[in-house]
């Protein structure tokens, strides 16, 4: 008798634990995950396809399910246009009963999400954008969150190391939007903060064929560094025009935001040398070459780049909120994806900040020369890691009027 009231008493002791996991409130009976990207222009690789399949195997590792109801994937391309990733997006809260956006590829585009969010009280988490402005001016603590990186962790990195190594000169080529202006400034205060000069700066059209004219001034400048403040297809193609013009004999490049798919797509040839800041690389431990692996097989045998796995990351971390939470209510799932640390295979101790950050270490690689390199896909030699606490700016330093600092 007294085992059986025991096991009773067990039973009844772990049923509000086992009841979270099978009973919540969610709106519409579902949870549904919107990916919002570039799936066809120059981001594409950057974020696109890969970045639909990141949080679509999110789902799939989670069960599939929340509280017994169905958890949704629909996505769109944005077109690199704010106004059309906003009426999209609008659609999607309005009408479509969509929860929380995620990717939000190219700053326009993620300034403008995310104010919508800010507005609608709907969750949107920003990878593939990386201007500081979201979680400085433009922050919206309660309902955003920049999850990969930003222009001032990009700048920490690799502005200091290449400013160390000597190349205390810079001339910037910046892609002229948001997020160029921001990482044009953010590396520039860094230069300038480490010992080093800025000679001036270019700015050229998003999607840019043609970039002799601009690499013409950058080579007159008389900077020692070229440093591209720009991404995705741009970057390719100012780094393979530099090649041709045989200003990589006289200047040094600094690819600020440069993702593994670029260098795949510009060669180890031409890429070789290259110092660049990366969140996240397929090949630092067996926890990251699982997952790619896993990736790789959905995408053709392509390896992920750091965006397609803080797509994952944020996607998982998310849905574990609203389980956690018991239900998809904005505040209640944003208080919990800030007190639980993320720890997974995108980063270990990740911290959601109060005004939208998510901290996490940043790493500083150089790319293999082909000799170096094993295979497809082994590109980087891993030279340093940068705690995310000196990576991204203190929340005291930012300008986040929202929060308490």
């Amino acid at each position: 008798m007294k085992l059986k009231t025991l096991a009773a008493a067990a039973a009844l002791a772990l049923t509000p634990v086992l009841g979270t996991a099978q009973q919540g409130k969610l709106s519409g009976d579902v949870v549904k995950i919107g990916v919002l990207t570039d799936m066809s222009g120059l981001y594409a690789d950057y974020g696109g396809p890969g970045a639909l399949a990141a949080a679509r195997l999110a789902v799939q590792d989670f069960g599939g399910k929340m509280f017994g109801k169905n958890i949704e994937v629909v996505n769109a391309d944005h077109q690199n246009k704010p106004d059309i990733a906003k009426n999209v997006t609008q659609q999607w809260f309005d009408r479509d009963g969509v929860d929380m956006t995620v990717e939000n590829l190219n700053s326009s585009v993620a300034l403008a999400v995310q104010a919508l969010g800010k507005e609608k009280n709907k969750i949107t988490i920003v990878t593939g954008a990386a201007t500081s402005r979201l979680t400085n001016e433009d922050c919206a603590p309660g309902t955003g969150i920049h999850y990969l990186m930003d222009t001032i962790a990009l700048g920490n990195v690799v502005g200091k190391a290449v400013v160390k190594d000597g190349g205390n000169s810079w001339f910037f080529l910046t892609a002229d939007y948001a997020f160029g202006h921001s990482l044009e400034k953010d590396t520039g205060d860094v230069v300038k903060a480490s010992g080093g000069r800025v000679n001036g700066a270019v700015r050229h059209p998003l999607g840019t064929n043609d970039f002799s004219s601009f690499l013409l001034q950058a080579q007159t400048s008389g900077a020692k560094v070229v440093g591209l403040a720009n991404a995705g297809g741009d970057t390719v193609n100012s780094i393979k025009a530099a090649a041709e013009f045989g200003i990589t004999k006289r200047q040094n490049l600094a690819a600020l935001l440069m993702l593994i798919t670029d260098v795949h797509a510009i060669g180890l040839n031409t890429a070789q040398g290259l110092y660049l800041t990366e969140g996240w690389y397929w090949d630092l431990n067996p926890e990251t070459r699982a997952w790619a692996d896993k990736f790789s097989k959905v995408m053709n045998g392509r390896k992920p780049n750091s965006n397609h796995a803080s797509v994952y990351s944020a996607t998982m971390h998310y849905l574990k909120a609203v389980q956690a939470a018991g239900t998809d209510d904005t505040a209640a799932v944003m208080t919990k994806m800030r007190e639980t640390p993320i720890n997974d295979m995108f980063a270990k101790g990740g911290k959601l900040r109060d005004d939208g950050r998510m901290v996490h270490d940043m790493y500083l690689f150089q790319v293999k020369a082909p000799s170096a390199s094993k295979g497809a896909w082994d590109y980087y030699d891993l030279k340093g890691t940068v705690k995310g606490e000196e990576a991204f700016q203190s929340m005291a330093a930012g300008k986040c009027a929202a929060v308490k600092k």
